[in-house]
Formats: structure tokens, sequence, C-alpha cells
């Protein structure tokens, strides 16, 4: 097959500043590389990287594109804009996937050549039901988001294939394996943006009214990932002013790591902690690459009630869960908080689970899947007798 994938207008593959999605494309880029198919990457220019090039098997052409902009509304004319980049550079090809939300909309009809249009689902559906009815395959990163296409759109439903977003399994088990005997400060720990949306300021709080406390071994929390606003973060001020709300409480106990953007480095980050909280408010999200990599290093999790973890965690199984929209979600996170701060058992019992439940998550597995699912998108429709 001659595939092409085509990602975002802010972010260079390889992912040298980060993003999950530019680092989930390049990985499975380079598996459908190795298995025998065409590759063509379209990705932002980007400094110190060629606009054409072919590495690993796989043919990158980078086009101008433009930082993340604050409001939604500016993205999405940036986003527009980029698709109309990316339809002039896109090569003949059997398969266009597209980690765009407004290209799928149009490219069928605008460049029939380029090849079946694949739209990939990042955020949860808001009218993209409506809006991809002439797209060949809708893949969607979970059962929720499945479920949302169909009620807007019932038509899509035999174009629907499940893509659950891998990551490196192997990786982050390793990490674990060669992380340092435990210290006696324990790490609570989140990775990805850092941004009112992910709920940041209700972690930040909830450890807070943990900081008194003294029948709590010694711990702290580290956040690592950009609060810059062209890397997606909620900006300098948001992050200063949790220093400043929380910090009399805190001192020491908090850290902001800054993004990193290496992955073994960052598998080492996850290894190091002992627990790892995603306390998200943002309706949008479909999966949680984040969560999934902190069970594979088998760190106990906690998580917000949003439906797009149900997948990955089931309560007090493979994880705990707590309701982020209930009046007192600060205090329900911080009692879970403190529940697996005193119970190392706890946290050995959750951890084992978690490794196991993520192993079907690797990029082999998936990869595998993806190609089987375009080879039959790309079957010929069935003569009518």
């Amino acid at each position: 097959m001659r595939i092409t994938i085509v990602t975002g207008f802010f972010l260079p593959v390889p992912p040298l500043r980060g993003g999950s999605t530019e680092k989930i494309w390049h990985r499975l880029a380079a598996e459908f590389a190795r298995a025998g198919h065409a590759v063509t990457f379209v990705s932002r220019r980007w400094p110190g990287l060629p606009d054409r090039e072919t590495a690993d098997g796989v043919t990158h052409i980078r086009i101008p594109g433009t930082d993340h902009a604050r409001f939604l509304a500016a993205n999405l004319w940036h986003d527009l804009r980029w698709g109309l980049r990316v339809a002039r550079a896109l090569p003949p090809g059997d398969a266009v996937i597209c980690n765009t939300v407004t290209l799928p909309i149009w490219l069928r009809a605008a460049k029939p050549a380029a090849g079946k249009v694949v739209a990939v689902l990042a955020r949860m559906p808001k009218g993209h039901g409506r809006a991809y009815g002439r797209v060949d395959l809708l893949l969607a990163l979970s059962a929720r988001v499945a479920e949302q296409l169909r009620a807007e759109n019932p038509a899509l439903a035999p174009r629907l294939a499940p893509f659950p977003y891998p990551i490196d399994y192997g990786l982050h088990v390793r990490a674990r394996q060669a992380a340092a005997a435990g210290s006696p400060t324990l790490k609570i720990g989140y990775v990805g943006r850092i941004h009112p949306d992910k709920g940041i300021r209700q972690l930040v709080a909830a450890c807070a009214a943990l900081a008194g406390r003294p029948d709590l071994p010694d711990w702290r929390l580290e956040l690592t990932g950009p609060w810059a606003v062209p890397e997606g973060g909620g900006g300098e001020e948001f992050r200063a002013g949790l220093e400043r709300e929380f910090g009399a409480a805190l001192g020491a106990r908090l850290r902001f790591n800054g993004p990193e953007f290496d992955p073994a480095k960052l598998a080492a980050r996850y290894a190091a902690l002992d627990v790892f909280c995603y306390p998200s408010r943002d309706r949008g999200e479909t999966f949680g690459v984040a969560v999934a990599e902190a069970m594979a290093a088998g760190v106990p999790v906690v998580v917000s009630g949003l439906p797009c973890f149900a997948e990955l965690v089931r309560p007090d199984v493979t994880g705990l869960v707590y309701d982020h929209e209930a009046p007192d979600a600060e205090t329900r996170l911080a009692h879970r908080l403190a529940l697996l701060l005193q119970d190392a058992a706890l946290r050995a019992e959750l951890a084992r689970a978690a490794q196991a439940h993520v192993a079907r998550y690797d990029y082999a597995a998936s990869a595998r899947d993806v190609l089987a699912t375009l080879s039959r998108c790309l079957e010929p429709a069935p003569r009518g007798i």
C-alpha cells in the first residue's frame, strides 16, 4: 500500500517538541515501512530538519505551519490553511491518514488521486459525524468516540474502526525494571500539558490538602509537561498562579519539570513515580496515552471520571477513579491519593494488574491492526447482483 500520514500544523515530526499524535504516528509510520509499505509523512517544517528526506524507510515532506494559538477559532483557521497546503503537497497514494480537523471534510473531492480518506478522531466528536459523511474510514480512539459518531451520523457505522492509541510497552516495562530502588520520598506524578482543562489545579489543590497530614509518608508532586501556549499549555501566568495559590502549603513538595521529549528519559520519569494522577476535566479527551504509559511502567494510577478512561482503568482493579465533577472533587481526589501513599501493598496490586492490562496496546500489535483495517477499506466494493 501507498500510505500518507498527515499530522497537525504546530509540531514537527520526528517529535522534537513532543506531542502524542506526532510521537505515535512517527512510530507507526516506521512499522508500516518495515512491513513493506510505501509511507509518506507530511508534517510541519522545522529548523534543522530538511523539507524532504527519507528516514527509516519513510519519506518526509515538511511544509510551513504555525504555532498553536490560545483560542479555538484561531486554531481552526490555522487548521484550514494547513489543510490547503497539505493537499497541494500530497503524492498519489492509496490512503491518507488525517490527524487534522477540516482536511477530511473536503479532501476526497479535491484530490481523489491521494487515495482513500482516513480520519483519526483524536477529540470527542462535536458535529464531526455530520461533517465527515464522505470520509472513507474513521479511526475511533475509544468506544465512547465511536458511540458519539454513530449518534451524529448512523450511516458512518460500517466505516468505523477502533484505534486505541498505542504505546511502547516494552520501553516502559524495561524502564521500570531498570529504575533505582525506591526512595523514602514517594512521588505523585502527572505527565501532559500543564493546562486548566487537564484538571491541574484540582490535583495541586488536593495535594495541598494532604500537606499537613502527619499520618502520611514523605511525598512530593511532580508535574512534567509544557505550560507555554505555543506548546499547548495554559501559559506562564497559569503556572505562576498555581505557585502563588498553593506555594505556601506545598513549598518544596511542588515541582514543575517542564516537558521531556526523549522517549527513554520520559519512560524513566514514569518509572520513578509511585503514584500517577491524570485529573483531566477535558470532555474532548478520547483515550489517555499518558495513563496507559504510566500503567505500562508499573505505576498505580488515579484518574478522573471521564468516560474515555473506562477502557483503561477498571475501578479498584487496574486503578482508582474519582468523580471530578462532584462538589467535593478535591477532597475525593485527596482521599484516593492518600490511600495509595499509605498502602504499599495496594500500590503493588494495582500496578501489576494495570501493567498486564495495557500490554494489548503495544505498537507492533497496533500497526498490524491498522494495516489490516486499511486493507479492508481498500477492497473494491462488491458488485450488485
